[in-house]
Parts: C-alpha cells; structure tokens; sequence
C-alpha cells in the first residue's frame, strides 16, 4: 500500500459564513498569505520525513477553498524540499488550459524531479468553469481531446501538426521532454462510469479522488477494471486510488471533534461561495447526466447532516485514534482492493501543528501497520 498526503492550501483566516461568488479578495491579507504559503509549503514537505510515498496539490480558482491557482508552482517548489517522495499534481484542469502549457509544465517538472511526477489531467469541479467562462457542457470532449495531445507532445519525437474540435496547433514540439518513459504516470478522476472508461481507455490511474462510499468505490473500479480489459491491459492496486480525510489524535473523542469542527468550516466558509456557481452549473448545463446530478446533490446534503460516527462507520473518512486508522484502512482494502490511498488533514481551518503532529503520529502508529497489504 502507498500513501500520499493532500493539502488543499485554503485560506482559514475567514470568519463569517455564506461568501457569495465570487469571494471579494479585499478579505485576503497578503502578510498572512505569505505566512500561509511558508507552513504549508514546509508541512508537505514534511511527509516524506514521515514516510508518505507522495506528496499532493491541486487547483482551483477565484475562491479561499485553495491558494493553489497553477498547482505546478506548488510542485517546483517541493521539489527543491524534497529528494525521495512523488510530486503528484492532482491535478491541472486541462478542459479550462492550453494543453500544451500542460504538457510543457508538466515535462519540466518531470525533468526536474528526475522522474517523480504523477501527473493528473483532471476535469474539474463544476465552479471552474465559471470562473474561466469555459463552456461546462464542452468539458468531457476537452478533457478527451486534451489528453490526446498531451500524450503525443509527450511521446512524438518529430514535430506534428494537430487539428481538433476544440484545439489547433500548426507545428508542436515540445522543450523539455518528459524523464519518464514514455512519459510521466498519468492519474484521472473516475468518479462516474464515463469518467472511469476514459480512465482505462488512456491507461491512467483511476482516482476516486473522494471516497462516496464503498459499494460505490466497489462498483466503479470494477467498470475501470472491465474497460482496460477491452483496451488491452490489466490494472493492478497501484492502479487504484482513493482519496479520505483524516483526523488523527492519541484521544478519540478529540479527532473526531477537531474533524467536525474543520468539516463545519470548509462548508459553511470555504464552500459558501463555489455552491453559488456550482448551483447555477448544474441547473443550468449538462456538466452532470442525470444520476450524476442527483448524486452529488445527496453528497452535499448528507455533507451538512452526517454525524461523525455515521461516517467512520461507513468508512469514507479516517478518524480516531492511530489503531482506529490502522483498523479502518484494512477495512476499506479488503472491501475494495486499491494499492494507493491520498489523504488530507487540513481540513478546513485544522490548525496547521495539528496537521503536522498527524504527520508524524501516522508515520510512527499506523503506517507501520499497513504498509504490507
């Protein structure tokens, strides 16, 4: 088992709850950014002195969810902190991007790792849209088509000319070229079963990037496994990952009140502004089929009303003491045989030693424990 740590870089020095969208930035402090930036940089850093095999970022946009706008900066960053773990961008949102902008970036971070990179191609939550004016109902064709081209620029070793849908190049060779061959491991989301066999279909690592549920979780990987069969190659664990928050704690009752707390906060604070948009996305577009739809309402309702027992129980968050974690991990491999699992602990406004102190607790009292399944 291989375990990565998440960090989704928000601004937690907000108060007041129900932001509209866009959040006005008069409420960001730069001094305090700075300072932000600084710990969180160091704390993911950090994981590999605590045995994490990678270390995570992503993008979003116009919101304090995440100050990470271009994830890639982030990764460059740790890459000069960091001589071991994996840089996983999780991931650049291609559909919203210059494909070959990606492509580039990526390649040179993948030069300047020496091979490190897991490079994710990723549709996006439906708020970014809005937020880059791109048309949502375009986004599964630009995603395909993105991740088309990124693969030849990464792989053709004379320059090609390429007329798409959505995009144009007279002439492409890409400087750097990636380190790894053929080129950097590729993660996508699979969190439908659209999603799931374009996962296969691209030989990429499938990311239920945020565990639903397990039946769920069981019945997706299983479309994944079915349509790489169909492409000609067979997915292992490693293949596979889930992503869970956690909150980890020598007390219990103290990990899982610090858990309520921070889950309160990214709704109700950093969540407030993107409903706004993602409302009006989803009513108004054909980002989501219909079941699709229907379920993501269900999430962001059983979000506001599920106790913390409810969600230990049901395995989709980790939460309690370091034996509780380590019972629960083997729970959810044995229900659904993945062999990488991404994990978060900054959740909402958790203060940053907290994060740093679970860190280490994990790779002191569970990771032991799990590492061989």
């Amino acid at each position: 088992m291989r375990f990565g740590y998440m960090h989704l870089m928000p601004y937690s020095e907000i108060a007041e709850s129900g932001q509209d969208w866009p959040v006005a930035n008069w409420r960001f402090d730069p001094v305090r950014g700075a300072e932000l930036y600084d710990a969180y940089i160091a704390n993911m850093a950090h994981a590999e002195r605590c045995g994490f095999d990678w270390v995570g970022c992503n993008e979003h946009h116009m919101s304090p969810y995440g100050l990470m706008s271009n994830p890639n900066i982030i990764g460059a960053a740790l890459i000069q902190r960091t001589k071991r773990i994996e840089i996983a961008i999780v991931g650049s949102l291609v559909p919203l991007l210059n494909p070959l902008r990606v492509a580039e970036e990526y390649a040179m971070l993948d030069v300047m790792s020496r091979g490190r990179l897991i490079a994710g191609l990723l549709r996006g939550i439906p708020h970014e849209y809005v937020a880059y004016n791109i048309a949502p109902d375009e986004s599964h064709e630009r995603l395909e088509e993105a991740v088309t081209l990124i693969k030849k620029a990464w792989t053709a070793a004379e320059p090609f000319g390429w007329e798409g849908k959505y995009y144009q190049f007279r002439a492409v060779s890409i400087w750097p070229r990636p380190f790894s061959k053929p080129h950097p491991r590729i993660l996508m989301s699979g969190s439908n079963e659209q999603s799931a066999e374009m996962c296969a279909r691209h030989g990429a690592m499938l990311g239920l990037v945020a565990l639903e549920d397990l039946e769920r979780a069981r019945h997706l990987i299983k479309v994944y496994r079915d349509a790489a069969k169909g492409f000609g190659w067979e997915p292992t664990p490693d293949d596979i990952l889930v992503g869970l928050s956690m909150s980890l704690s020598e007390d219990r009752e103290e990990a899982k009140e610090r858990m309520a707390k921070g889950r309160k906060y990214f709704g109700e604070v950093l969540g407030g502004g993107i409903r706004t948009a993602q409302k009006l996305v989803v009513q108004k577009t054909r980002y989501f089929d219909d079941s699709t739809k229907g379920r993501w309402k269900d999430i962001a309702a059983q979000m506001r009303t599920t106790t913390m027992d409810d969600l230990i129980a049901r395995r989709t968050i980790l939460c309690g003491t370091p034996e509780d974690v380590v019972t629960q991990i083997k729970d959810i491999h044995k229900a659904i045989g993945h062999g990488r699992m991404n994990l978060n602990m900054k959740i909402g406004n958790i203060a940053n030693d907290v994060t740093t102190s679970g860190l280490e607790l994990f790779g002191q009292r569970v990771l032991p424990h799990v590492r061989d399944l």
